[in-house]
């Protein structure tokens, strides 16, 4: 390829260039009817990364307009760095999830470092202190040297940037199977708190002032990291390692601590992230946001390599950088603020009355662009949609029981299934603790934080199980979203609202675009059923190699508030003596579960089904009696149904056991996946006020102190396991397969 110098727009039109940055024929004579001209090398490399799929969100945008949004107590939803809602007392929870997939496929401790790293910004940007991070990792299935590869160094790659950076990683999920097999899904989330009168946004108001830089300078690292993250994967994708960004934690800390100060002064009018598309996206978001245009000089951006091209500087995207609007003749505040923590701040340009996005170097105009054109009105695509030919003949299926001849043998085995076992390998290399205020730390169905100075905390989750959306999208999509609110009322929580990272294949293929269409249809029906509106997210689109589509995987993010430390609930059994309950009846449904893949090796059929009455009824009852102190434990039912949600409440360290007795079916009673479904244990002398609450709920046993989880089926022991022995063979599972060679 020629130097950008060298890069004419006749250059670029004749030998196609732009099709090689992202933008299609149909794209690039917009372009030029935009511009009313043919755009210049660095014109054409902004608008790739700004029409590309990652920033502009073109074909799933038209989706996105079905989730509910607002509610009483939302008080920023989609359209800035992060959400906020209100959680009373003049304090809001600010929170966002976001995927880093492609970069984390071809370098992984970067790529997941990175991704950590740029969702720390989208918190603190709106004038928030990061508090907690969480994820959700998949994986394809361990025990080969690539898989083992990308998520020893995924999961490194986490703990590196968080542990430095100061701030606790206290939850997450890590679910492993074939369609992850070459793209690994990395999705991180961060949650931050701030008073209502701190609250920024992302705009360039007031024409005549200043715009400034200010964190790290710029290099030549993750230059079209955005268009990267718009197409396949491809046998080839390590030529794209440049577009893969390095962190550097340290630094990022100290970026915290000066915006955070920064926010206290009136001189601030707005703060962005420099994030996918760098420089290029936080300047004509922030301009095009707030109605205004925007002129930087290139030459006055401060920068990390010698004589980087306007192009370089536009889409590079160097680490730990933010970009903000101050007032003019009040710069010298904002450079005293990040100098005091060693960090540069510098002048590079004004907002200006006309809607332009104009850049300056070496005294030339070097790009002259209509800001709307870049941000507001970027290309939107309505994809043709068509219902998937395997779901349908799905739909066909007659509902089957998988064949069980020895219980106990296949609950070893199925917790040792690597979605299933312990993740206590990935937990033990993050700082849960620091900060100081978690409650709940990982391992349990919600992580859970306290808010200092108050009697209240947060409960955090993220969930999907990309099995059921596979099966059936539009289900599959409800229950992402259901499952995160059990967890959040488990914790003993109120769920209050969701991030969503939806994650899928590429969306020119129809069939991927109805997985889309189904699967977010039904995450808006569940989160308005819920009353947990979607106040931020991203899309990831083109999650596929050689042809092959990862599952489709809307990962909900949620966050609850508990009014109360006192209503914080483990999921674990806590004494002996306690009565066992399961709350929801059991129906013979296997589609997608654990046993399925044990069993036949692949996921056929039908989802489970599921009311989103009866879920929001349950789960408003439950924590009614949470609230009243009526519950020692609860625990959702899950992957691997009631035998592996009793195995894993017993797995606390108190050498407590437990005992019941069920009705039915053997293999249906302990393995179906059925939904809207908790085991919880209550006190004996609260039974008859927990009956009386939870009318559906059924006694099937007792929390005993012999080590021993003893389960009869119609009076016949089916299941007599030694617990240590249970929890050994969960514990070792990942660290086995891990040192297994490929």
């Amino acid at each position: 390829m020629l130097s950008t110098s060298e890069m004419t727009p006749e250059t670029i039109e004749q030998e196609k260039l732009y099709l090689e940055l992202g933008l299609s024929e149909a794209e690039y004579q917009h372009v030029k009817q935009i511009l009313k001209r043919r755009p210049n090398f660095t014109e054409t490399g902004i608008f790739s990364v700004m029409w590309s799929e990652h920033c502009s969100y073109k074909t799933s945008k038209p989706l996105l307009k079905k989730f509910p949004s607002t509610a009483p107590h939302v008080l920023q939803g989609p359209g800035e760095g992060a959400g906020v809602i209100d959680i009373g007392d003049g304090l809001a929870a600010v929170f966002k999830i976001e995927s880093h997939n492609h970069p984390s496929a071809v370098e992984p401790y970067q790529g997941a470092a990175t991704g950590v790293g740029g969702i720390i910004r989208d918190v603190f940007s709106m004038g928030a202190r990061p508090v907690a991070l969480m994820n959700s990792l998949r994986f394809g299935n361990p025990g080969t040297g690539n898989v083992n590869h990308l998520f020893q160094e995924v999961v490194r790659g986490i703990a590196g940037y968080g542990n430095c950076v100061g701030i606790p990683t206290v939850g997450g999920e890590v679910q492993f199977d074939a369609s992850y097999e070459d793209n690994p899904l990395v999705n991180a989330m961060c949650v931050g708190i701030i008073r209502h009168e701190d609250l920024q946004k992302g705009i360039a108001s007031g024409a005549g002032n200043t715009v400034m830089y200010a964190g790290a300078p710029t290099g030549r690292d993750g230059i079209h990291g955005a268009t990267f993250a718009s197409g396949d994967l491809t046998e080839d994708s390590d030529k794209d390692r440049p577009s893969v960004q390095v962190g550097d934690p340290f630094m990022e800390k100290l970026l915290i601590e000066a915006c955070l100060e920064a926010i206290q002064s009136d001189a601030l009018v707005g703060m962005q992230d420099m994030g996918a598309a760098g420089l290029t996206s936080s300047a004509s978001e922030m301009a095009s946001k707030a109605g205004t245009g925007m002129t930087m000089n290139l030459d006055l951006v401060p920068q990390r390599e010698a004589n980087m091209s306007a192009y370089e500087l536009m889409l590079s995207e160097s680490q730990e950088r933010m970009l903000l609007v101050v007032q003019n003749g009040r710069e010298q505040e904002m450079v005293d603020i990040f100098a005091k923590y060693g960090l540069e701040a510098a002048a590079v340009g004004e907002v200006t009355e006309d809607t332009s996005f104009r850049l300056l170097q070496h005294g030339s105009v070097v790009a002259d662009i209509p800001v709307d054109a870049l941000a507001e009105e970027a290309p939107v695509y309505h994809m043709p949609s068509k219902e998937a030919a395997y779901v349908r003949a799905f739909r066909q299926m007659d509902d089957f029981i998988p064949e069980v001849r020895d219980h106990g043998a296949t609950l070893k085995q199925l917790l040792q299934q690597p979605t299933i076992a312990s993740k206590e390998y990935v937990y033990d290399q993050y700082d849960s603790m620091v900060q100081t205020n978690t409650v709940v730390t990982p391992g349990s169905d919600a992580a859970v934080i306290r808010m200092k100075g108050t009697d209240k905390a947060l409960a955090i989750t993220t969930d999907c199980n990309s099995r059921y959306l596979y099966l059936d999208p539009e289900v599959g999509g409800k229950i992402a979203v259901a499952e995160a609110a059990r967890n959040i009322v488990c914790s003993g929580a109120k769920p209050l609202g969701l991030t969503d990272g939806l994650n899928y294949g590429n969306p020119t293929n129809p069939e991927v675009f109805w997985q889309m269409e189904k699967s977010v249809e039904g995450m808006s029906t569940a989160a308005n059923m819920l009353k947990t509106p979607v106040i931020s997210g991203n899309v990831s689109l083109y999650n596929q190699s050689n042809g092959k589509s990862i599952y489709p995987t809307p990962v909900v993010g949620m966050v609850g508030l508990a009014t109360s430390l006192h209503h914080i609930t483990p999921s674990f059994f806590q004494e002996s003596g306690d009565l066992v309950y399961v709350i929801g009846g059991t129906q013979p449904e296997f589609g997608g579960s654990a046993l399925q893949k044990l069993v036949s090796g692949h996921y056929e059929g039908k989802a489970p089904s599921i009311d989103l009455q009866v879920e929001a009824d349950r789960q408003h009852k439950l924590l009614q009696a949470i609230q009243t102190g009526l519950i020692q434990s609860a625990h959702d039912l899950s992957e691997g149904g009631l035998a592996v949600a009793m195995a894993e409440s017993v797995f606390a360290g108190n050498k407590l056991g437990a005992e019941a007795d069920v009705a039915g079916d053997a293999t249906v009673a302990l393995f179906s996946e059925t939904q809207s479904r908790f085991l919880v244990t209550v006190k004996p002398e609260h039974r008859k006020a927990f009956e009386t609450m939870l009318t559906d709920a059924v006694h099937i046993g007792h929390v005993t102190d012999n080590n021993k989880l003893i389960v009869r089926i119609n009076g016949t022991t089916t299941i007599d396991e030694d617990v240590s022995t249970l929890h050994q063979l969960w514990k070792g599972a990942i660290p086995c397969m891990l040192n297994r060679k490929a």
